[in-house]
């Protein structure tokens, strides 16, 4: 048997038992969806790190850089990095020491229950896509290890993922992330030092990269609000993503939310310069691929020895699961604890945790069909970050730091939102569509506001 395949298959089993192994201290549905609220800061700060140095970034940012350049890196990983700095700033410490089971709760909470099911339907899409995307990622990766075909390759990875996040909830994802994050490190440090090697050192490969691949910004002939867009959507789509939300109301303590948050963005910039860098330098080493997204994978294959090989694929299936999982887990979450569990309200502690374990399962076979029909991991990632963020970001935003407006103008905010994007992206009437309907939400939610009055 191939002997990537079998280093591979030994990396994953040892996910599956640490899963196993946390699987059997979870007695609470608090336990499987916060982990009992214990994560210290070093776990949670990896583990926020790992959920969002995903594929993406690794094969989607790097695709993008090999392909139109540097500037084709906006999103990832100047985007998200900022995006999770700004969360440990502004809304993590407020998150927390209301103590929500889930984010969903704090729409239940600030507004009506009416609203926290509108934004629960206007949240899933996130996680949901985000997953796919990450499925879509692994199927590619397992396409060049197993030679297999991409269908094949994502049918293997959703039955793996799948399997994966349904045992441990948040403690074993964490803890999982915590050595994804080690082995992505590792991995494409590795690489990176090998590739430096190939084009004669870090100054001489860049030395040899056309002037117009390295500029950021002037490449083309975009606007200010263009580029706006562009970084309003990772950072006000993070702002209110349920993966990162639940990693925040997960810690021990309101000051290790907001650490957690700035550290895992601080090394996530850092970490995310390396794909950049062999994007930038890859055309001189693999001219002409067909497929920029396979760059970092072909790289890989091409220049490492089977031992590094091995660790680099360990690499980059790590950053895949540490994401997949903590999507499929939010957003099953949220289906269980929010809609389903209280139409039950007399359910056992027991059998709430089955029922967030099928709700993962649920959302992992949507992921899967989505993933089948996707284009490139890219543009998976930008939608997700956009479906239904825009009227949330406005109402969480107003709802935390505010006492104005109350569930009409909640609702008008999230419904006004969703529509604007989606019509505006259909339509194409406007090259900022995102930005449009932030600001179209926000109008929305002061009109209610004075037209509702206020809450009491």
């Amino acid at each position: 048997m191939n002997p990537v395949l079998i280093g591979v298959l030994c990396y994953v089993l040892f996910q599956f038992a640490i899963g196993a192994w946390v699987a059997r201290r979870i007695f609470t549905e608090r336990d499987y969806i916060n982990a009992g609220r214990k994560i210290g800061i070093v776990i949670a700060a990896f583990s926020v790190f790992a959920t969002w140095f995903g594929a993406e970034v690794i094969v989607g940012a790097a695709g993008s850089v090999y392909a139109e350049g540097l500037s084709g890196a906006t999103i990832d990983p100047f985007g998200y990095a900022a995006a999770l700095v700004i969360v440990g700033l502004t809304v993590a410490v407020p998150l927390w020491n209301r103590g929500y089971v889930t984010f969903a709760d704090f729409f239940r909470d600030r507004y009506s229950q009416g609203v926290e099911r509108l934004a629960v339907l206007l949240i899933l899409p996130g996680p949901l896509i985000w997953g796919a995307a990450q499925i879509r990622a692994f199927g590619q990766v397992m396409g060049s290890v197993a030679e297999v075909s991409l269908i094949t390759g994502i049918v293997i990875a959703t039955v793996i993922v799948v399997a994966y996040t349904v045992l441990g909830g948040l403690m074993a994802d964490a803890l999982t992330d915590f050595i994804q994050a080690i082995a992505v490190i590792l991995g494409l440090m590795i690489l990176s030092i090998i590739v430096i090697g190939e084009v004669g050192g870090f100054s001489a490969g860049l030395a040899n990269v056309e002037p117009q691949r390295i500029a950021y910004f002037g490449v083309d002939d975009r606007g200010i609000l263009e580029r706006l867009e562009e970084w309003a959507i990772p950072i006000f789509g993070t702002m209110v993503s349920v993966e990162l939300i639940a990693r925040v109301l997960g810690t021990n303590s309101a000051r290790t939310a907001r650490n957690a948050c700035i550290l895992g963005g601080v090394l996530y910039l850092f970490v995310g310069l390396m794909p950049l860098y062999m994007g930038l330098v890859g055309p001189s080493l693999l001219p002409g691929l067909d497929e920029p997204e396979r760059i970092i994978p072909t790289l890989a294959e091409k220049f490492l020895p089977t031992f590094f090989f091995v660790i680099f694929v360990g690499a980059l299936i790590s950053a895949i699961l540490s994401t997949v999982d903590s999507a499929l887990l939010s957003g099953g979450s949220i289906i269980s604890h929010n809609l389903l569990v209280p139409m039950r309200p007399d359910l056992s502690e027991a059998a709430r945790v089955r029922c967030a374990r099928g709700s993962v399962i649920v959302l992992g076979l949507i992921a899967f069909a989505i993933a089948l029909r996707s284009t490139t991991i890219r543009d998976l990632v930008e939608t997700a970050s956009a479906i239904g963020s825009s009227g949330l970001i406005v109402v969480a935003l107003f709802g935390l730091f505010t006492r104005f407006g109350g569930p009409s103008a909640a609702a008008c905010a999230l419904v006004t939102g969703a529509v604007v994007w989606l019509v505006a992206s259909i339509l194409e009437f406007t090259n900022v569509p995102y930005v449009f309907a932030v600001a179209m939400a926000a109008v929305a939610y002061i009109a209610a506001s004075f037209l509702g009055g206020r809450p009491a």
